[in-house]
């Protein structure tokens, strides 16, 4: 069994996820475009474009199982806790999109974690610099020297955001600890807007240690068909929590936790 073409379909519309195939694992379909309405369409049936050079066809996934995090239990450690307070960085949404796209291409990982990857093409990022212009894509930057006259990113991530679900693409640091810094400060965000996953697409170790978990497919489409009763927080999103002594971590098991309001 193939991935089904879709060369010759003039909108966007894909085969159902359960026929993606086993290897590689979660292809599902090749060809269509790279437009806003082809990937708001993709993320909204749990799909997404991956492919490795702007010369071959566009390849949209699928994988089984699927690597996910939920907001509220990311994995915090000791060591990471003092980063969070004591390193000196600033983190803001929305604020050098374009800057983080390009980091995280330049940083020439692999989905799953390893290196080598040229993945973020040319046509990616102008697909995902429109996407942004229209408010479905979001960025995450961490700072040095923020309130200075020249700030210096040091990492990041971006993602789409649809309902109540953040798709993550891509991460990159250029300092120690800088993207799990961004996805600290994703994840207590979304947490408090109500998001119940960020989606991470595959597993891979640097995840792992943060507490992803490998949800098989059919429960992840359970949260993507719900997904549309919610209304998507479409624009530039701004953050609202920036109290780098809120962070802690608790027990045995380090996870995020909110701050009490009592104490706010």
């Amino acid at each position: 069994m193939a991935a089904l073409n879709l060369k010759h379909r003039r909108g966007p519309s894909f085969p159902p996820v359960d026929q993606a195939l086993e290897e590689p694992n979660g292809l599902l379909a090749a060809g269509g475009r790279l437009s806003p309405d082809w990937l708001l369409a993709a993320y909204s049936a749990g799909v997404f474009p991956w492919f490795n050079d702007d010369a071959e066809p566009i390849l949209w996934w699928s994988p089984d199982p699927r690597g996910v995090l939920r907001p509220a239990g990311l994995r915090i450690s000791r060591s990471l806790v003092k980063r969070l307070r004591n390193a000196g960085f600033r983190v803001s949404f929305d604020r050098a999109f374009s800057e983080v796209i390009r980091g995280c291409a330049a940083a020439r990982t692999t989905r799953s974690g390893g290196a080598g990857g040229t993945w973020i093409t040319a046509r990616m990022m102008a697909a995902y610099e429109a996407l942004h212009e229209e408010g479905f894509v979001h960025s995450v930057e961490v700072w040095r020297n923020a309130d200075s006259t020249s700030p210096v990113l040091v990492g990041g991530l971006y993602g789409v955001s649809l309902g109540r679900l953040f798709f993550g693409e891509s991460m990159f640091s250029r300092e120690r600890d800088a993207s799990k810094i961004a996805l600290c400060y994703l994840a207590r965000q979304l947490h408090d807007w109500e998001f119940p996953l960020i989606d991470c697409q595959l597993s891979n170790p640097h995840l792992l240690t943060l507490g992803l978990e490998e949800m098989d497919r059919r429960t992840f489409m359970r949260f993507v068909e719900d997904n549309p009763l919610q209304e998507t927080r479409r624009g530039k999103w701004t953050l609202e929590l920036d109290r780098a002594d809120d962070w802690t971590r608790s027990g045995s098991d380090p996870v995020l936790r909110p701050p009490d309001p009592a104490q706010a």
